[in-house]
């Protein structure tokens, strides 16, 4: 029987995770986990409720309450918060920034790595976010480190929420994703790193095919 792995996929902000891991997911037969969308649910949350993150009262009832799931309607995969599709929301540029603050906290990181554990421990599952192959799964089987350059993953991002119709520029856009990276690589809690034993792929000159099927080729490698 061939093994089923625990793949894991990190990298900045704007790498193309989300896409390339469900893409990966669905060639290998593999159950996606975004780990990056259950962080923002609870920044969209937190922030329709107003719920402060320096306040950890009101941030762990907020935890509490809150089911993080995942679904594909119409073929299409969708997160939902509370049985509510929140795909759209979570990805706007305003829970994006706010998304690091809350990902920097431990009681939020306490709460989403015991759902991320419980989901991903019996295999065939593809991870994604920026401490998987650090924090969530040390121990995975197969480890990526997808990178690019911040102008190159400012300009997707940029061409993303254009097509999407949010007014942003260019320039603003790039700014973000550099900031976000700042946050992201500072923070005390579970810091964005390159795991020692990950394969780093640099997609700046790459297709998400080319992506693809270079990720591929090691998950097939690795279950034989």
């Amino acid at each position: 029987m061939m093994r089923k792995l625990i793949v894991a996929i990190d990298g900045p902000s704007g790498a193309g995770k989300s896409s390339v891991t469900r893409a990966l997911a669905e060639r290998v037969g593999y159950t996606q986990i975004d780990t990056g969308a259950m962080f923002r649910v609870v920044a969209l949350m937190a922030h329709r409720n107003g719920v402060n993150p320096d306040d950890e009262n009101a941030l762990a009832e907020l935890c509490a309450g809150l089911d993080i799931g995942f679904d594909l309607i119409a073929g299409a995969p969708v997160v939902l918060a509370n049985g509510e599709d929140v795909s759209s929301q979570i990805r706007s540029p305003e829970i994006s920034l706010l998304t690091s603050k809350f990902a920097a906290i431990p009681l939020v990181r306490i709460y989403l790595l015991a759902i991320q554990r419980k989901m991903g421990e019996q295999g065939g599952v593809v991870l994604e976010g920026r401490d998987i192959g650090t924090v969530v799964f040390p121990n995975a089987d197969l480890k990526f480190f997808l990178t690019a350059s911040a102008e190159e993953r400012g300009r997707r991002r940029f061409a993303e929420l254009v097509a999407k119709g949010v007014q942003v520029t260019l320039e603003q856009t790039v700014a973000e994703v550099v900031q976000r990276d700042e946050q992201d690589m500072n923070r005390k809690s579970a810091p964005l790193m390159r795991a020692a034993d990950a394969i780093e792929i640099d997609s700046t000159g790459l297709s998400p095919e080319e992506v693809i099927s270079l990720m591929e080729s090691h998950v097939r490698q690795r279950e034989s």
